[in-house]
């Protein structure tokens, strides 16, 4: 392997950057809820989410009134921007302050630019959940960290995107998920799914009621789960005998904590062809789903390259 294809998957220990991480969380959250204001309902919360971009991660267009506005965080030159289709610009520096003056700033920026913010404010899936206007405790911001993180996530964005194209049947987007701050995809069977029993903190059960509706196997990667974070693989409902089957590659193993399989991100990363060894661990945690699930996958599957007359690139040819 090459040293630039090496730099591409850095190294970041979660324990090095958990500060900035847990405050980056804060604000991914404030910026996900103003696109949730705004944007009508798609399955699932589809339309909730945030994306990796060129420079960071966007909410993408998101409608108001007759025109349109977009919130990024460039994590390249380190600014919140938010930019409306009628041309008008605001953006704040991002540096180590608390979520309450974030959360204060955004809202002025928006007032602005005359975008109201109707948010429920304070955040979801964490315990404890302080209010965003008085979150004083998360108010680290370390840019080279943040950084390192945006390229994992490019490299993972690029890897579970490539996964994503081997399927044909209902499949979400790659998005950032602020609730959870992780990156996921999710491939459905098509049939209905039993409601799920909630119990997230601090979220409604109807709202995951909502996102687990139909069978589904999703995947995807976050900041935690190993000591540079962790690409995951789990399905809902869990069919019998999922947690036995054998995935790929080496260091890929069942976690009964989280009950899901994990790819440790230091594994991936120090393996021989990392794309190869996340394809791998996609792949084939998925045929345990749909397999054990019995999934109709000749009707939901099939070749990307299917009017290229080329190749799969290595790592999908035996997956």
């Amino acid at each position: 392997m090459t040293g630039t294809a090496t730099m591409s998957w850095p190294s970041l220990r979660v324990s090095d950057w958990t500060p900035t991480r847990d405050t980056l969380h804060m604000w991914t959250q404030i910026v996900g809820k103003i696109r949730m204001a705004h944007a009508p309902l798609v399955n699932h919360w589809w339309q909730v989410t945030l994306y990796v971009s060129p420079r960071g991660l966007t909410t993408s267009t998101i409608p108001h009134g007759t025109g349109a506005f977009e919130i990024e965080f460039d994590f390249v030159g380190h600014q919140l921007e938010v930019r409306h289709s009628d041309g008008n610009t605001r953006s704040l520096p991002l540096r180590p302050m608390p979520v309450a003056e974030f959360y204060t700033r955004i809202l002025d920026m928006l007032g602005r630019l005359g975008i109201d913010a109707p948010i429920r404010p304070h955040p979801n899936e964490v315990e404890p959940a302080i209010p965003f206007a008085e979150d004083h405790t998360h108010a680290s911001y370390d840019g080279e960290a943040v950084g390192l993180f945006w390229q994992q996530m490019l490299q993972a964005n690029r890897v579970i995107g490539e996964f994503r194209s081997h399927f044909v049947g209902k499949v979400s987007p790659v998005h950032f998920f602020w609730g959870g701050m992780d990156l996921a995809c999710t491939r459905f069977s098509g049939r209905s799914a039993p409601p799920h029993p909630g119990g997230v903190p601090n979220c409604g059960d109807w709202v995951m009621v909502e996102g687990y509706s139909r069978e589904l196997s999703s995947c995807g990667f976050w900041p935690g789960g190993g000591e540079e974070g962790a690409f995951y693989s789990y399905a809902y409902p869990e069919p019998d005998g999922f947690a036995d089957q054998p995935i790929r590659p080496e260091g890929a193993y069942f976690s009964t904590e989280f009950q899901q399989f994990l790819l440790p991100y230091e594994a991936a990363r120090a393996a021989p062809d990392p794309d190869r060894a996340v394809a791998e661990f996609l792949h084939t945690t998925y045929e345990a789903a749909a397999d054990r699930g019995r999934w109709d996958r000749s009707a939901l599957e099939d070749t990307p390259f299917r009017w290229h007359g080329t190749p799969a690139p290595r790592g999908n040819d035996d997956a």
